[in-house]
């Protein structure tokens, strides 16, 4: 993402909106509700050396909010099967190639790794997903993709 010349930064502590565990959106005044602010905001999520942040145009003058986050600030929305592929489809709009190796969980929630980032499925996700998993002779849960077998880590 393209940044403007002229930034304010917002530290993490001082950020007035955070996203949860579940991926909500969430101010002092409760999770947000109005789809086009939510989506606003899983568009405008980036990473720098400082971490993830949005940026946003608040009427002329550039903020470059560093939030807080409960577990992570990616998340799979949704998944797409192409010819033998699993592509995942970030809160961010992003989508990424799953790598079936990267696949993890922790807490009954799964995870996958991308190019050091770590992205979890959402519920939605997750049940899709659920459909490409089962069980192996040793009650480990794998996924099948690509005719092979992965056995999905547990942390």
């Amino acid at each position: 993402m393209d940044q403007p010349a002229n930034i304010v930064v917002i530290p993490r502590e001082d950020a007035v909106f955070w996203l949860d565990s579940e991926g909500w959106w969430r101010n002092d005044g409760g999770r947000f509700r109005k789809k086009k602010i939510i989506d606003y905001f899983h568009r405008h999520i980036d990473r720098d050396e400082n971490g993830y942040f949005v940026l946003q145009d608040k009427g002329g003058i550039w903020e470059k909010v560093y939030f807080p986050y409960e577990d992570t600030a990616l998340f799979a929305f949704d998944i797409r099967k192409e010819n033998s592929g699993i592509w995942l489809v970030l809160n961010t709009g992003r989508e990424i190639l799953l790598d079936p190796e990267t696949l993890y969980i922790q807490d009954d929630r799964l995870y996958a790794i991308n190019n050091e980032e770590c992205i979890r499925f959402a519920e939605r996700a997750m049940i899709r997903m659920c459909a490409l998993m089962e069980e192996d002779e040793n009650g480990r849960l794998q996924i099948c993709t690509g005719g092979r077998k992965y056995v999905i880590t547990e942390k």
